[in-house]
């Protein structure tokens, strides 16, 4: 499918995001096409950062496509069309870590969910579709309270999956700085989700 939408021949015009999803309400494939060639390298890059399969990352960005198509309607994410797509594409990929053998890369995982339990509730399966919008809005208001430096140290963790590593080489910081960042962040988030009324 990938392969399709990244053939060569005459250049796709580029459409704003309300005209891709317009195109998905009209159950246009066109949209499949605009979408792969306007996010496509950025989607696989997301999944990447988390197989390091380049393989599995298109076999995700492919998943992504036909999510979105069966997602659109009824959502209408015409001013959040990548923020849409990433969510969807970040969900599949880590459910392909979960349920594939690589279990290195999961137990990886496992090691940030564990990080996070730390500061961010469960609720059980009755509340959890209320809770987690809820809850999204809190921890992004949270986010908008850090400087840019802490707020992309704590995205390229526990958004993007990256390695301490990878985040010190990434901000030239030392390991030991960013694990104390993060630690602060995770306690900042617990108390600031402990404020708005969350059980933790």
């Amino acid at each position: 499918m990938v392969e399709a939408f990244h053939r060569k021949g005459k250049e796709m015009e580029a459409l704003d995001d309300s005209m891709i999803v317009d195109l998905y309400l009209q159950r246009d494939e066109d949209a499949i096409k605009y979408t792969a060639e306007k996010y496509g390298s950025r989607l696989r890059a997301l999944a990447y950062s988390v197989t390091k399969d380049r393989r599995i990352a298109e076999e995700c960005e492919n998943d992504t496509y036909l999510e979105a198509w069966n997602s659109i309607p009824p959502n209408e994410p015409r001013d959040y069309l990548y923020a849409f797509l990433a969510r969807i594409i970040r969900h599949i990929t880590l459910n392909c870590c979960r349920s594939d053998s690589r279990l290195k890369r999961s137990a990886y995982i496992s090691e940030l969910s564990e990080e996070l339990a730390q500061c961010i509730p469960a609720p059980d399966d009755v509340e959890r579709s209320i809770d987690n919008a809820a809850l999204g809005k809190a921890i992004n208001a949270f986010l908008g309270t850090l400087d840019e430096e802490k707020r992309n140290i704590f995205i390229r963790r526990y958004w993007y999956l990256d390695s301490v590593d990878d985040i010190s080489k990434r901000f030239s910081m030392s390991e030991s700085k960013i694990k104390t960042t993060l630690s602060r962040c995770r306690d900042r988030l617990r108390k600031h989700l402990e404020k708005e009324g969350y059980v933790i």
